[in-house]
């Protein structure tokens, strides 16, 4: 009587497993797999992303006229303020390059940021080496730049369509310069869109060479998931210093010598510029009478 009870016990938990497949299953079947696993339905797993560790930087470090020195030292959150949106304003339209660097030395060492990310279900590694700055534009009344980039990313070996990002760069005082993102979108697979974001701690700013230093975390969340933090550079093409045109040399008035010269280089008959030479037409020349 116990094993008819417990044959029973086995039915229903097989068929509460298997629900109706089990009727049409055979015996061979149900003894091989009784759970019936290999019909199952795949799950889309559940994927929780969150921005990389980032670390805060001590003090931030402003180079101008070959000089470097804390800003808490030298300089007022007006004036660094201010060289960020004539730098910005200099570069737009302009390319930036990116690289990761070393914090204390501030030299790259890669000429791009990698991210470990996974896409679908395949592990991969997401690159970024330039970004394109679109448009810049200040809000008034605060200490922030309205900024439109567009992000040069590939992973294994691809370029995903992305959409433009809208960034602000915001100067809270002379410890806290902070780039940050509201998320852009990128195509990295046939179903759904993957949204970026990122944050960009800033600890080093060249004025002279156009260079901007921080701390960076990249995520990623959607069908690509991931992400990363670590040191990165920007490489701006233009200075933060105001743009002024290029100064030319006043035109200079040619002696009759050079008036000869310059006609006989031409191929003209000197005596053409004898009268001219000769620098006395309508002049009257009174001698000097010393004591």
């Amino acid at each position: 009587m116990s094993d008819k009870k417990a044959f029973c016990l086995l039915l229903a938990a097989l068929f509460s497993v298997s629900s109706c497949r089990f009727w049409d299953r055979s015996m061979q079947e149900v003894m091989n797999d009784p759970f019936d696993k290999a019909n199952a339905v795949e799950r889309y797993p559940t994927r929780y992303t969150q921005m990389a560790p980032l670390a805060t930087p001590r003090s931030i470090i402003v180079c101008r006229s070959k000089q470097c020195a804390p800003i808490k030292l030298s300089m007022s959150k007006e004036y660094i303020y201010n060289s960020l949106v004539q730098m910005m304003k200099n570069n737009n339209h302009q390319r930036a390059l990116i690289c990761s660097a070393d914090v204390g030395s501030h030299n790259c060492y890669q000429n791009y940021v990698s991210l470990p990310i996974t896409v679908g279900i395949t592990p991969a590694y997401m690159y970024i080496d330039s970004v394109k700055i679109s448009d810049v534009s200040m809000n008034k009344g605060s200490s922030s730049i309205n900024m439109m980039l567009n992000y040069n990313v590939t992973y294994n070996g691809q370029t995903p369509d992305c959409a433009p990002d809208k960034t602000l760069l915001y100067v809270k005082n002379t410890d806290n310069i902070v780039l940050e993102d509201k998320g852009y979108r990128c195509k990295m697979t046939t179903l759904g869109s993957t949204t970026v974001k990122t944050m960009f701690l800033i600890d080093f700013i060249d004025l002279d060479y156009g260079f901007i230093g921080g701390y960076y975390s990249i995520g990623l969340s959607g069908p690509a998931y991931g992400g990363g933090s670590g040191y990165m550079m920007l490489r701006l093409p233009e200075t933060g210093y105001p743009l002024l045109p290029m100064p030319t040399a006043p035109e200079k008035k040619m002696t009759p010598v050079e008036q000869q010269v310059q006609s006989y280089l031409d191929g003209k008959d000197a005596s053409d510029v004898s009268s001219t030479a000769a620098g006395t037409d309508g002049v009257q020349v009174f001698p000097i009478k010393y004591k």
